[in-house]
């Protein structure tokens, strides 16, 4: 069936598709708002993320961010996508657009506070600096993130000169890390109390979050596991449904096949008169 979407859809997807057109990977650091988004406070806290799809920890997440800001005044909540995410080059479906189509529609009815906010870079850092570059009022920067990405960032696998490069970091921004339980919160401890992280442990917030969101995984779900279907809002699952985003391509009888979400790339690159972004 041809995708049908109404004259409204139509003209929101083709404005996030030109902001992501705007985005140049080898540009300097940039960072826009998806429209309807709400514009920054002096200090803002940004949670970038695949969202692939959208889960309850995910969620979790982003409503401590806004207790942690009703806390802190005033500071505005968003979640991000970046056009060039690093280690994650190979995800392609569902396309990036519809991802941000996605998880604006979850936001809009269950965490109406948060924008979504678009990089042209992956590394917080330059983040970090797209903030600061595009939205000259910004003061303070915090991001977001869970407690195995905080072991990335002080792991100095990652880098030729670690410190040179967390000094770099925490001189534009600081870390919102969200360990999951009791556990993780002793675990940011320990890894903080390190001779060689002490010196960067006051850049570095604990912001608590239940131990039930621990095993929640965005890749279980596009793995169809049953259990983890619970675990995404009800808009992800019709979402799922409607697009089969995640299904592999259909064998029919007659020997052929029929990829259900690649019809649904081309009629959206139709409707938009432009390609549509992966």
């Amino acid at each position: 069936m041809p995708l049908y979407l109404s004259q409204r859809t139509v003209h929101h997807l083709r404005l996030i598709q030109d902001q992501l057109d705007q985005l140049h990977v080898n540009a300097p650091p940039r960072a826009l708002l998806v429209p309807g988004s709400p514009g920054p406070a002096r200090r803002v806290i940004v949670f970038t993320g695949s969202f692939n799809p959208p889960t309850l920890a995910h969620l979790a997440m982003l409503k401590q961010a806004r207790y942690y800001a009703q806390a802190h005044p005033p500071v505005s909540v968003y979640a991000a996508f970046s056009k060039l995410t690093v280690d994650k080059e190979s995800v392609e479906y569902p396309l990036l657009l519809d991802r941000i189509a996605l998880l604006q529609r979850v936001l809009h009815t269950r965490e109406p506070h948060a924008g979504i906010m678009l990089f042209n870079r992956g590394l917080y850092v330059e983040q970090a600096q797209a903030i600061r570059a595009s939205f000259s009022h910004v003061r303070r920067v915090l991001f977001l993130i869970g407690f195995d990405k905080v072991l990335q960032i002080f792991d100095p696998h990652y880098y030729e000169d670690r410190d040179a490069a967390l000094e770099e970091l925490f001189a534009q921004a600081e870390l919102l890390v969200a360990p999951r339980g009791d556990e993780g919160a002793r675990e940011l401890e320990d890894l903080l109390a390190h001779p060689e992280n002490q010196r960067f442990a006051r850049y570095v917030h604990a912001l608590p979050l239940s131990s039930s969101y621990r095993n929640m995984s965005s890749t279980r779900v596009r793995e169809k596991d049953p259990l983890a279907l619970h675990e995404v809002p009800q808009e992800v699952r019709q979402f799922m449904r409607e697009t089969r985003a995640y299904d592999a391509p259909l064998h029919l009888r007659d020997g052929s096949t029929r990829d259900y979400y690649g019809e649904r790339v081309r009629d959206l690159t139709a409707l938009l008169g432009k390609q549509a972004v992966s």
